[in-house]
């Protein structure tokens, strides 16, 4: 039944306008537009075309329950459900981490160094954005992604599903549970290229409690004391489970190049380099997997 529209005593509605919503809310414009769009499922077109008409009650209180959370904190992409990676737009809930555009040069190194009908490992792949994205570019690619939470790969499968044409010459991605090497079933086939976004905050870091931080799952942002075991337990890992020749790619912390650097060299890695992101700090760290030693006489 629909509801009877407020009004005064002259027979005027009550109701606010879209703009009036977007405008007393607090927050900023385009904040504040994506969460109308969202909590009205209309287009930005259509919103700035009837941004002078009454607002329907139903809507109006979505968005201005959105808005409300937004203005305690939590992040905009939870509460949109979605994040857009590379030009793509993922969807993204409290059980992944946001994609940051930190990670796209991730994603573009991939690109380069993975040979053709090669085979990636995502480790930790949380929404998908790196096996995707990477996906996307390079159809020829067999991708195999894993993560500790069961909650986050169903995240990166739909996205997945969403994003990745089903008939792609490198098939579809498998998504598999559970804790770095561990995820992985026994006679998996070598991979020429490991990639991982692994948590590298030390875990008393004060930023752990500050911003969008505070509602990311913590088992996707800290890593001991250093915020380094992770990449520890990935650099030790990863050459029993790369091809010859093959190559590892680490995203980490602007500081920790130099001791990531340190952890390759200690076991053997070659061709190690770490690269900048655009704002030119350190952010990303290649090594080829060392030499195997060579089979007795």
């Amino acid at each position: 039944m629909r509801q009877p529209q407020a009004q005064d005593d002259r027979g005027a509605d009550l109701r606010p306008s879209w703009d009036a919503l977007l405008a007393g809310c607090g927050l900023p414009r385009l904040e504040a537009r994506a969460l109308l769009e969202h909590a009205t499922g209309l287009p930005r077109s259509w919103l700035i075309a009837h941004g002078d008409e009454a607002a329907p009650g139903e809507p109006a209180a979505r968005f201005e329950a959105l808005a409300r959370r937004r203005l305690s904190g939590v992040p905009l992409a939870y509460l949109a459900g979605a994040r857009e990676f590379r030009g793509l737009l993922l969807r993204v809930d409290a059980s992944v981490l946001i994609p940051r555009a930190d990670t796209e040069l991730i994603v573009e190194l991939a690109i380069g160094l993975a040979p053709a009908g090669g085979r990636l490992l995502d480790l930790g792949t949380g929404s998908g954005a790196i096996a995707i994205a990477v996906g996307v570019a390079r159809p020829d690619l067999q991708i195999v992604a894993t993560d500790l939470s069961a909650a986050a790969l169903d995240v990166a499968a739909r996205n997945g599903a969403e994003l990745l044409p089903a008939d792609r010459p490198g098939g579809a991605p498998r998504w598999c549970v559970g804790s770095w090497w561990q995820a992985l079933p026994r006679g998996e086939a070598p991979f020429d290229l490991i990639v991982s976004n692994p948590p590298y905050i030390a875990a008393d870091d004060p930023h752990l409690g500050q911003g969008d931080l505070r509602f990311e799952p913590p088992q996707a942002l800290a890593s001991g004391a250093d915020g380094l075991d992770a990449i520890r337990e990935i650099v030790a890992g990863a050459p029993q489970r790369l091809a010859a020749g093959g190559w590892l790619l680490l995203e980490h912390g602007y500081d920790q190049g130099a001791a990531v650097r340190a952890l390759l060299e200690q076991a053997g890695w070659r061709e190690i380099a770490t690269h900048r992101d655009a704002g030119g700090r350190e952010r990303a760290s290649v090594a080829r997997a060392p030499q195997r030693a060579s089979a007795p006489a």
